[in-house]
């Protein structure tokens, strides 16, 4: 079969959009706030910050480098440039692989209390918020959203690199980011809420640099942008030769970091709003603690509808991202079309859903794929990435692609270079090392 048109993303808001799209997920929602909560507030917002900068940049200007100079998939790209190196591909689409045996499951616990709130079914009930996530985790609905979350992200990513994704990509984020605005600006008035902003904003600047929240920092920074998985190499690959790398990798991180501070300023005045919770919930939070903030306010179903549908949007910019790593991967490596690509990625996505959910051989699918693609793969897969890109590839390579060819060199070019080559790969590895003692 003769092979498609290679489609690319339209202007540079569009890469913006679509990259941001990527990087903003549930973690930035639920997992931020709470990491944040144990680490004391601003002082883990101050570190990580600073991790973005450090780490996350440069490992997604090293996938975006390999992506646009070869405008291939995850596997492609890598061979292309050495086929030595075409393992570091295999490594990003296994890990989008495995991703999708939990994260769908997950995404799908947002659709069933978006429509429980949309019914008044949440609130009506006399029992326990806890006591209904316990009902709901065992019951046959999480895998029955789970598919449907699928389903969603199959349509727009069978719709193509244009009508699909960066469509998808330039309604949802802007909406995104309305309905984090409508609630932080909800939660302002409630009572309490200046704590909460106190709690945020109040700097310990012995808590920040204690090891344990650097580290902590480090790694959201890392698994919030989304390198290391294939995602931005494959996205990279529809980039057009005149983006800039650099800007669009500054705006990607300043979006995703706006998008933590405003899932900040929404959960922490809310919770000290209510006596007795804690910001430091874990991942209860969003489930169980916010619906209990829900109850007290007027119209506790629409609070909770809107803030709901915020989660399902942030899930699925994300699980846009990797099931299009697998679609163009099955695509281009079968020689397949795009629809045949995106519904067999749809295919293997709903079984190994099930096999997480139903589970086999009394393994815990759910922590083994996480363990496996947060603290192995992901690391691994972005520091070999900057390794290769800055110790393997021709010399000038990351130059001429972050410079685009000489047009845009500033003095930023030579620390962006010198922070690959050295300091977030070692960085990297530090966090791998920790991660895997």
């Amino acid at each position: 079969m003769s092979e498609e048109p290679r489609a690319s993303f339209g202007g540079k808001l569009s890469v913006i959009l679509v990259a941001a799209g990527s990087a903003i997920g549930l973690g930035a929602l639920w997992r931020f706030p709470y990491i944040a909560g144990k680490h004391g507030g601003a002082a883990f917002l101050l570190v990580f910050l600073l991790s973005v900068l450090v780490v996350g940049i440069p490992a997604m200007l090293a996938e975006f480098a390999v992506g646009r100079r070869t405008n291939k998939n995850a596997v492609g790209a890598f061979r292309s440039l050495s086929k030595r190196w075409s393992w570091l591909g295999y490594s990003g689409v296994l890990g989008a692989l495995l991703i999708s045996g939990y994260y769908y499951l997950i995404a799908g616990w947002s659709l069933e209390y978006f429509v429980n709130s949309l019914t008044g079914g949440m609130f009506s009930s006399d029992i326990p918020f806890k006591e209904q996530f316990d009902s709901f985790q065992g019951s046959w609905r999480p895998m029955i959203y789970g598919v449907v979350f699928i389903l969603m992200t199959h349509f727009i990513v069978a719709r193509g690199v244009e009508k699909g994704i960066e469509k998808a990509a330039k309604i949802m984020m802007p909406a995104l980011f309305v309905i984090l605005i409508v609630m932080a600006v909800r939660v302002a008035f409630m009572p309490g809420a200046a704590e909460g902003y106190k709690f945020f904003f109040s700097c310990d600047f012995a808590e920040a640099f204690k090891v344990d929240t650097i580290m902590m920092a480090i790694g959201q920074a890392f698994f919030s942008l989304s390198v290391g998985m294939g995602c931005m190499v494959t996205y990279a690959s529809y980039f057009k030769k005149n983006n800039n790398l650099v800007s669009t990798s500054l705006n990607v991180s300043l979006l995703t970091l706006a998008v933590s501070v405003l899932a900040g300023l929404v959960i922490f005045p809310a919770v000290f709003s209510v006596p007795g919770l804690e910001p430091s919930e874990g991942p209860s939070l969003v489930f169980i603690t916010l619906p209990e903030i829900f109850k007290g306010m007027p119209l506790p179903s629409l609070w909770s509808a809107i803030f709901f549908m915020l989660v399902i949007l942030a899930s699925l910019t994300s699980t846009i991202s990797f099931h299009e790593v697998l679609t163009a991967y099955a695509a281009e490596e079968f020689k397949i079309s795009r629809k045949s690509g995106a519904l067999a990625t749809t295919v293997i996505s709903i079984a190994l859903s099930a096999v997480t959910f139903f589970g086999l051989f009394g393994i815990d699918f759910f922590d083994l794929f996480d363990n496996v693609t947060a603290n192995m793969l992901m690391p691994l897969g972005a520091m070999f990435t900057c390794i290769f890109v800055m110790w393997f590839m021709k010399k000038g390579f990351m130059r001429e692609e972050i410079t685009n060819y000489g047009q845009s060199n500033n003095r930023v070019v030579g620390v962006l270079l010198f922070m690959l080559r050295f300091i977030t790969p070692i960085l990297i590895f530090y966090i791998f090392i920790k991660n895997f003692l």
